[in-house]
């Protein structure tokens, strides 16, 4: 099954980011993709300088304009589109990371607000945002079951085996890796292994420019990068193959060889 991956520089400008969003949704379809996946804050670029206040005044619901428009664009191209945006929460100036899944009739089949926030290597995420509260059940795509993640939260092995042991046979995770010490290397590291050690394919469409480091990639269930953007804007394709995820899953039974009943008998 064919799918697009979009890595683009996200400018502070909410409808010039819509714009090229609608562009790769269409470029996406007429190369028949049946889905396309944008990175994290897609939606706009937040500068230091931009207050928690500003932030949350820019953000909307998921009925809002951003996400009707992308859907209705979906709707119109028949093709799956899972993206993120900004969305207005109940805490005072601060917002939440939500992803969604929209199918190609162009209806909203699920969310995942982040849960991890990066609050490391000197960034403080929850200055301007709040956590969600829960991981989002996988959903069923035209490409198979998908498990939703957001940027930081490849960092904890706990949550892509939770989502890979409740059926996702894809990870997908938008983001925004920032640049850094030995950070692409993490980067390039984390997705691989989470591919690896649940037996599925890991796509993650990254922001390039400003802080960003780009480098999206697309990993197979046995590790190997099928997909690396480096450091261009653009849209890139690959096939998804769900035998890929059986075979790897029966030569290398991790997620069957899981000794659960063992493992709360440790006492820290």
């Amino acid at each position: 099954m064919k799918a697009a991956v979009v890595q683009f520089k996200a400018s502070t400008n909410k409808q010039a980011n819509l714009e090229k969003i609608i562009s790769y949704i269409q470029k996406g379809a007429l190369k028949n993709a049946k889905l396309c996946a944008f990175p994290e804050f897609m939606m706009f670029y937040t500068n230091s300088n931009q207050s928690a206040k500003q932030l949350a005044s820019l953000s909307e619901s998921i009925n809002g304009n951003f996400v009707s428009t992308i859907a209705k664009t979906a709707k119109e191209n028949h093709i799956e589109v899972i993206g993120s945006f900004y969305e207005k929460s109940r805490k005072k100036d601060r917002v939440y990371d939500t992803s969604f899944v929209i199918n190609s009739l162009g209806k909203v089949i699920s969310t995942y607000r982040k849960i991890h926030l990066y609050d490391a290597l000197g960034f403080r995420e929850s200055d301007k945002m709040t956590s969600g509260s829960k991981i989002a059940k996988p959903v069923k795509t035209s490409l198979g079951k998908i498990g939703m993640m957001i940027c930081y939260d490849l960092r904890f092995p706990e949550m892509a085996r939770s989502l890979a042991a409740s059926g996702s046979q894809i990870l997908i995770a938008p983001s925004a890796w920032v640049k850094g010490y030995m950070k692409e290397e993490h980067w390039i590291t984390i997705n691989k292994v989470r591919a690896i050690e649940n037996g599925c394919y890991v796509i993650a469409p990254d922001q390039v420019g400003n802080i960003y480091c780009g480098r999206s990639l697309v990993v197979d269930p046995f590790g190997k990068i099928l997909l690396d953007m480096k450091k261009k804007q653009g849209i890139g394709f690959f096939e998804i193959d769900l035998n890929k995820v059986k075979q790897t899953r029966k030569v290398l039974p991790l997620l069957k060889n899981r000794r659960t009943d063992i493992y709360p008998t440790l006492k820290v």
